[in-house]
């Protein structure tokens, strides 16, 4: 019977598979091989289960042994990752020599080995019984022959002698529906990564541009109330009467218009600084990679870390600490030792940021030893012996503040995203700023941290000297 036009291409390919039906002819046994497949593939979720079910149901239906091996982009290698001998593997297992990427089934070491297509060739793939051997010195081809945007790995099945030539054809159909499969699950996982990555970096954008942007607002207010305060000096000036007043008055009206033009300035320098931070803090948050690739990307850069990150960022809060009447002490080994640092300066910027405005709002004053008080912040480095690995190097990034230490069930918690101390209680703040100093420093390859000090905490990040040149 004639179909509407709507679906007619769907059921031109159900026609194209009932044929193909007829042709393989399988049994009721591999019938229901792959109704075990594709019922398990629906009942179980993770990517693991998923490899299990892979070389669980040929063990199970048919009693071979089977192995599922996929493309590394990290090695550029094949690896094992499940077999029905012991199952899934945490480590990456580099394939045997036997195993390697082909695009069509071959046998080697008493293995029938078939590729994983992620899609199928644009050439007719429908292996015949006849062709479908290969050699096994015959097998191994470049990735670009091999078609890497479409091969996602091999599927080994043993021994050879258990196979029949109607085994092997129905097991490169099978290895077929597992690169459907797994190509779909991968995609699904991307996605949720990109969509999981977005929502951290709205946080990131709120947390680090448009929270800090509300700056602007009372830098413009401030600006706006010193204009007004012009104009009506200048009326007061037009007002003036008389030789004698108007000479006194006058000085005093040129003193106070020299301190409004100071104020003026001041607040113009402000909002340029705090238009240039957020300018960088937009470009590294914005770039185009990250929304490419789903995750924040580096775009590593020689620099020098107090000169170029800390010392910017810290003139930035400098008028904030100074109205919390907050110190700050800088270290002499930063200035007459500083190193190179190669790093993401947007990125590391905003690390340094966060850990400032939370000086500005969590710096309490304490009483020194000597009986003195004090309410301060530092900032220094060091380098640690054996980090990441035995006899190897890192630099320690601190910034101390003075104040109550942390709660001790509250510290290990600190870093995760949404934690608050106890102490946060009617200061403004989402929790955010420490999950993105410990995402970012990770991603440069280093680790995050605090310690209580005797006079307050101590937040500190350290980099492998592998990133120090």
């Amino acid at each position: 019977m004639p179909h509407c036009s709507d679906l007619q291409k769907i059921c031109q390919r159900i026609r194209e598979k009932s044929n193909s039906y007829d042709r393989y002819n399988f049994s009721s046994d591999f019938n229901d091989f792959l109704k075990a497949f594709f019922d398990l593939a629906q009942e179980y979720d993770s990517l693991d289960d998923f490899y299990r079910i892979c070389v669980a149901v040929p063990l199970e239906m048919t009693g071979l042994d089977s192995a599922l091996y996929l493309y590394d982009d990290e090695t550029g290698k094949l690896c094992l990752v499940c077999d029905s001998t012991q199952g899934i593997y945490q480590e990456k297992i580099t394939a045997s020599e036997h195993v390697a990427l082909s695009i069509k089934p071959y046998q080697s070491d008493n293995s029938y080995i078939v590729p994983i297509y992620r899609k199928l060739p644009e050439e007719d793939t429908d292996f015949s019984k006849e062709t479908d051997q290969r050699a096994a010195g015959d097998h191994c081809v470049s990735q670009k022959r091999c078609g890497r945007n479409r091969i996602l790995g091999m599927f080994s099945v043993a021994p050879l002698d258990k196979l029949s030539a109607d085994d092997r054809f129905f097991l490169t159909k099978y290895t077929n529906r597992i690169g459907y499969n797994l190509h779909n699950r991968l995609i699904a996982l991307q996605n949720i990564d990109h969509l999981k990555f977005i929502n951290t970096l709205v946080m990131d954008i709120e947390h680090n541009v448009i929270v800090p942007n509300m700056y602007f607002r009372h830098l413009f207010n401030k600006l706006r109330k010193k204009i007004i305060e012009l104009e009506n000096l200048r009326d007061e000036i037009r007002e003036t009467t008389g030789p004698d007043a108007a000479s006194h008055h006058c000085e005093s009206c040129l003193s106070r218009c020299d301190r409004l033009g100071d104020d003026l300035l001041f607040y113009h320098s402000e909002m340029v600084k705090h238009h240039s931070n957020i300018s960088l803090f937009l470009e590294s948050l914005f770039r185009r990679e990250h929304f490419e690739s789903g995750h924040l990307v580096l775009h590593p850069k020689r620099c020098f870390v107090e000169k170029e990150i800390i010392l910017p960022q810290l003139e930035n809060y400098a008028s904030r600490l100074r109205s919390a009447n907050i110190t700050v002490d800088r270290p002499n080994n930063m200035l007459y030792e500083e190193f190179q640092l190669v790093v993401d300066i947007g990125l590391l910027s905003q690390v340094y940021a966060n850990l400032f405005s939370n000086a500005t709002k969590y710096t309490r004053e304490v009483v020194t030893r000597g009986g003195a008080t004090r309410k301060a912040i530092a900032y220094g480095r060091e380098v640690i012996n054996d980090f990441p690995e035995c006899g190897e190097q890192g630099v320690k990034f601190n910034v101390f503040s003075t104040g109550p230490h942390l709660d001790p069930e509250e510290a290990p918690l600190i870093f995760q995203e949404g934690v608050r101390g106890k102490d946060s209680k009617g200061i403004y703040g989402t929790g955010h700023g420490l999950a993105f100093i410990q995402h970012v420093v990770e991603l440069h390859g280093g680790i995050v941290g605090y310690e209580k000090t005797s006079e307050g905490n101590n937040f500190y990040f350290i980099l492998p000297v592998s990133y120090v040149k």
